[in-house]
């Protein structure tokens, strides 16, 4: 397959959103960008009380506060209070710079989405819409994952924190815990905020060129690029579907080993607490938020690197992370941390510690079921497949990714089930199976006595 330029993301590029971030300046819509990130801020602040807008007595005055008192956070201080006529502004140091953080990304994510909405209504043709409308929808991700817990990295009480019963679940904990460690919160939402603008930064630079949105389509220099997207088929869908569940299980169990955190502290914890931590919540979890992510690109790299140190370095690690989360772990290890689904199922059960049953951190319910099928299950067997049948882990992953290929190339013409190319431009528009024309054409007799 003559793949394009388009299809070769840079790690560097990726993680600095090059691309989203080149898109809002040639758009010009730098003002747009801050215009929604001051609104979310005021929003945040407002449900997280760090922003009351009422009429206040005197005295008035402005103070730094450097030190935390008796029973108070340090991550909160230096803190900044503002009392004025109009109202009450307190700023705490981390939850402060949270709040910035979300709402930088807010911003960058509703004004991409605005754009590529722009541009879909310019289009004329409906079947050139597919990647656009997937551009908006992953435009307004960042937004939608950030209003779920909108007011929960800045707010200090369960009335500015609607979302903290949900968080608290999906990442093993309680909300009274994390009102009381509340950096937890601010943490889960920049996580999550930002998982979300990395998928979108791979949208537009694997299909910028093909919806002329990218740089070189802007300037003319965008090589003539056609879509080829996935068959929709049974495929197809069951690929959607476990994309979609490994994201979720993987970022909530990342943010699980922070939960933890919370309870022990990292500095005391011991090596075998730590061992979990590494290979079986982080290793298991990133594994799985990049397969969701980029599953092309990942498989690509086990391909590689199959047979390479690294590859096994990595492979075996994740097989131990996966088989301690999907089997059972014998004591006296399961009492130092690392244990897995056995652990809790004779935990549930009501068998002795000696038989390495562990107490689960939910009771006997739908919530504890889910986090078994999903954090335990789900990740501990993807990770185990990727380890020991990598070909076959992301096979039903790469089922669901479109191709961008090079119009008039043999591998345009898309096989049986496969929705037809799409052009980046109408003037790039061909008959099926022609190619385009050389630049110093030969001429028919000489062409005839070539073939």
């Amino acid at each position: 397959m003559l793949v394009s330029e388009a299809g070769r993301v840079s790690a560097l590029s990726l993680l600095t959103l090059r691309e989203i971030r080149g898109y809002i300046r040639r758009s010009h819509a730098v003002a747009m960008t801050v215009f929604f990130g001051i609104l979310y801020a005021l929003g945040s602040m407002v449900l997280g009380t760090m922003l009351i807008l009422t009429r206040l007595p005197p005295p008035y005055y402005t103070e730094i506060i450097w030190s935390p008192g008796l029973g108070q956070p340090p991550w909160d201080f230096p803190a900044l209070i503002i009392w004025a006529p109009w109202g009450a502004v307190t700023l705490p140091w981390f939850a402060t710079w949270a709040t910035v953080l979300v709402s930088m990304g807010v911003a960058i994510g509703m004004s991409v989405a605005v754009l590529l909405s722009a541009q879909l209504i310019r289009m004329r043709r409906s079947a050139t819409g597919g990647p656009t409308a997937i551009g908006s929808v992953a435009g307004l991700t960042p937004a939608m994952l950030a209003v779920v817990t909108l007011g929960a990295c800045c707010g200090t009480t369960a009335a500015a924190t609607a979302g903290v019963g949900a968080v608290a679940q999906i990442t093993g904990s309680n909300a009274d815990n994390l009102l009381v460690n509340n950096w937890f919160l601010g943490v889960f939402q920049i996580a999550v905020v930002w998982i979300a603008l990395l998928a979108q930064e791979m949208l537009l630079q694997v299909y910028g060129d093909v919806i002329g949105v990218s740089r070189r389509a802007r300037s003319g220099t965008a090589p003539a690029v056609v879509y080829r997207p996935p068959a929709h088929d049974r495929k197809f869908v069951a690929g959607v579907v476990l994309r979609t569940a490994l994201l979720l299980a993987g970022v909530s169990w990342a943010l699980a080993m922070l939960v933890g955190w919370t309870l022990v502290p990292p500095l005391a914890a011991s090596a075998a607490q730590w061992t979990a931590w590494i290979l079986e919540y982080e290793l298991v979890a990133i594994l799985a938020v990049m397969a969701a992510l980029f599953p092309r690109e990942l498989a690509r790299w086990f391909s590689l690197a199959a047979r390479r140190p690294a590859g096994y370095v990595v492979r075996g690690a994740a097989l131990l992370g996966g088989l301690a989360l999907v089997a059972w772990v014998p004591p006296p290890w399961s009492g130092w941390g690392i244990e897995g689904f056995g652990n809790e199922l004779l935990g549930v059960l009501g068998a002795p510690s000696s038989w390495g049953a562990i107490a689960p951190v939910f009771p006997a319910g739908p919530v504890l079921y889910l986090r078994w099928a999903f954090q335990y299950l789900l990740l501990g067997g993807f990770a185990i497949t990727v380890a020991l049948l990598p070909g076959r882990a992301f096979s039903p992953l790469e089922a669901t990714v479109g191709e961008t290929v090079v119009a008039g190339s043999h591998d345009e013409n898309p096989p049986a089930g496969r929705a037809p190319s799409v052009p980046s431009d109408d003037s790039d528009a061909r008959p099926s199976g022609l190619t385009a024309p050389s630049p110093d054409p030969i001429p028919s007799s000489a062409g005839a006595q070539a073939r």
